[in-house]
């Protein structure tokens, strides 16, 4: 979505393809690890790759980032390579990101890996969170520490007077779903996004109540979860796979 300010919410919508250029141990079963590591594609529904970004230097600083658009540290470049290369032996049909710089580069590794086309949505943004963007972990505590553990409890908490977590839910996963909807049988689809908007469209996704999602967890930068298609819906395969072990660092923990 062209022309949308990067300090305030998206609405959803259409995204735009734009051309790529130029993974994994997992928590789920052994089994299923060997299969989506060989490109297994038997009859096993679609799936839903859900990828969050590679390290910034705000997530290393534990700066709230929000819908401020920061570029990857070199570190995370080359973590968002090295999930590439894993997650490309998936196979998948499509890639969908946000427009912010720290999911579009993660995702151009990918794009270049697989030769598919990115299409980008602002509605897969991170969370605006208004006047918490840009302070530190410590700063928030200080300056905000009643609204802070009002969130963490699972209470509906405008951060910053920004989104609630109900909101991102109903942009990010009506775009992830009609994504979904276009994949062929088997099909596996990759959804680069941010930490908070992937666990809060899991939890959608799950039809798990809002109180609940921060029971799900962050994820680590360049880590994913992995969703399966299911006879009653959409079920978690997998958690906070990656390459590597790495610290949850971001405005999710």
């Amino acid at each position: 979505m062209e022309g949308l300010p990067r300090d305030r919410p998206p609405r959803g919508g259409q995204g735009h393809p734009r051309q790529g250029r130029g993974a994994r141990r997992g928590h789920g079963g052994r089994a299923g690890r060997r299969a989506a590591l060989n490109g297994t594609k038997g009859g096993r529904g679609r799936r839903i790759v859900l990828w969050r970004h590679g390290q910034t230097a705000w997530n290393l600083e534990r700066r709230f980032q929000g819908s401020t658009d920061i570029e990857l540290t070199e570190e995370g470049l080359g973590q968002a390579r090295r999930a590439a290369r894993l997650l490309a032996a998936l196979r998948p049909d499509a890639i969908i990101a946000s427009d912010l710089q720290r999911a579009a580069t993660t995702a151009s590794e990918l794009a270049a890996l697989t030769r598919l086309e990115i299409t980008h949505d602002a509605a897969l943004r991170e969370t605006y969170a208004g006047s918490w963007q840009g302070l530190t972990h410590d700063e928030i505590l200080a300056q905000y520490g009643e609204q802070y553990t009002a969130w963490k409890r699972g209470e509906p908490v405008r951060r910053g007077g920004g989104e609630l977590e109900t909101e991102v839910a109903d942009r990010a996963a009506p775009v992830v779903l009609g994504h979904a909807d276009k994949l062929p049988d088997d099909g596996t689809l990759v959804v680069v996004s941010h930490g908070g908007t992937i666990r809060t469209t899991i939890g959608r996704l799950l039809g798990l109540e809002a109180h609940h999602w921060e029971g799900l967890g962050g994820l680590s930068n360049c880590c994913w979860s992995v969703l399966g298609e299911g006879a009653r819906g959409w079920r978690l395969l997998e958690h906070n796979a990656g390459t590597l072990p790495e610290p949850v660092l971001g405005d999710d923990d």
